[in-house]
């Protein structure tokens, strides 16, 4: 079925890269995710209404809301694909997370709903309606569960096609509502047949719990998109795979990568180079990097070229003896930029140091730590240190 559905809506369905094709795949996302629920809200209240059951119409009406959740979807897409203007000059991808954002907080509705009802029953406070299964009820609510279930796979593998948080949260709560739906019919039939009422509170309770963990969940990686997150290591190495063809860059640091939706990306890096090599062939090289970045991976790409020294003995030697120095203090992290300044009474380490982010220590502590073990070597030696985070 899905494969039908991509040839009918989805041209070159193949190129997933391509932004058409992926708002191709999002849009026919969006409008099944309608159509489906807007069939199931219109049979379950049309059944609700001729068997006075309240617990099918109020299904119904849940429906409702998954239709309006994929109409949210289908212009997430709409509103993301446009492109970049004066006020936004880096596009509007991030459209998507905002929605995906908007149906995390549907999802925790309805699970914080349906808690407060199961939790209200199970105390007291609200009386449970008798139960009543019939066999046109069963079958709906059966077909239901299948028909969400079917939905909830059908978006989870868009989703992780085009890399879409807003359609994975759509799957995320179509399954929890085949979940709740399938819960809600096996335990009706339990309750119908032993009468044990207390039952059916304690499954909303469980399956409520379930449905707000979802949504928190989809809330908490939304969130992190929008706030800044590093990098996937395959980006990293995908950067780097590249950089490592070119032999004139001698290493690499400072890299950052910045998300401004689903596959639109801007990165920058320092690549040391030799410092004596002429100026005018590094300047090209570097084009020639920014230029393959982009057209294979897709990332806007801006290379600052730090020069540094490759044949100088004292230079040499004092970085290697910082090296072992903060191997020996326990705190051999990553330099980059190291320069010296030697004088008659004293001489300088400059330098950066990568430490990451989990180290207790603070940015003075750690500084302190290693002018000490320095200068308990070689007391007129001095440390000029800027902290990175790697």
């Amino acid at each position: 079925m899905s494969e039908i559905l991509s040839k009918i809506f989805v041209k070159h369905h193949k190129d997933i890269n391509n932004p058409v094709v992926r708002k191709d795949y999002g849009t026919m996302a969006g409008i099944v995710g309608i159509v489906i629920n807007m069939i199931l809200a219109a049979v379950k209240l049309t059944a609700g209404i001729f068997a006075h059951s309240a617990s099918i119409i109020a299904d119904a009406v849940n429906n409702l809301s998954d239709a309006g959740a994929s109409l949210i979807t289908f212009f997430s897409f709409k509103l993301s694909s446009k492109p970049a203007d004066k006020e936004h000059p880096f596009g509007h991808a991030r459209m998507e997370y905002i929605c995906s954002i908007i149906v995390s907080f549907l999802i925790l509705l309805v699970g914080i709903e349906l808690l407060i009802d199961s939790a209200q029953t199970l105390l007291g406070f609200k009386t449970s309606e008798p139960h009543n299964i019939t066999v046109i009820t069963m079958i709906i609510l059966a077909f239901s569960v299948l028909v969400k279930l079917w939905l909830g796979f059908f978006y989870k593998s868009i989703g992780k096609k085009i890399d879409s948080k807003v359609v994975m949260a759509s799957a995320t709560d179509s399954l929890m509502d085949s979940l709740s739906t399938g819960a809600v019919l096996i335990t009706s039939l339990i309750v119908s047949l032993t009468g044990f009422a207390i039952l059916d509170s304690i499954v909303g309770i469980i399956v409520s719990a379930l449905v707000i963990v979802a949504g928190a969940k989809i809330l908490n990686e939304t969130k992190n998109a929008l706030l800044g997150e590093a990098p996937v290591k395959e980006t990293v190495d995908n950067i780097i795979s590249v950089v490592e063809e070119y032999p004139e860059i001698l290493g690499i640091h400072d890299l950052l990568v910045h998300n401004y939706g689903p596959h639109s990306f801007i990165a920058s890096f320092h690549a040391e180079v030799d410092g004596k090599t002429d100026i005018y062939y590094l300047h090209d090289m570097i084009d020639n990097v920014e230029r393959v970045i982009k057209e294979r991976l897709n990332i806007s790409c801006t290379i600052h070229m730090d020069p540094i020294v490759t044949d100088d003995e004292a230079v040499n030697e004092l970085k290697a003896f910082l090296i072992e120095t903060l191997k020996d203090a326990s705190l051999a992290y990553p330099i980059h930029d190291f320069r010296t300044v030697i004088g008659l009474t004293h001489t300088n380490l400059i330098f950066d140091l990568v430490v990451p982010f989990d180290i207790e220590d603070s940015e003075s502590e750690i500084i302190h730590k290693i002018q000490s073990a320095v200068s308990e070597k070689r007391p007129d030696h001095f440390c000029v240190i800027t902290i990175d985070r790697g």
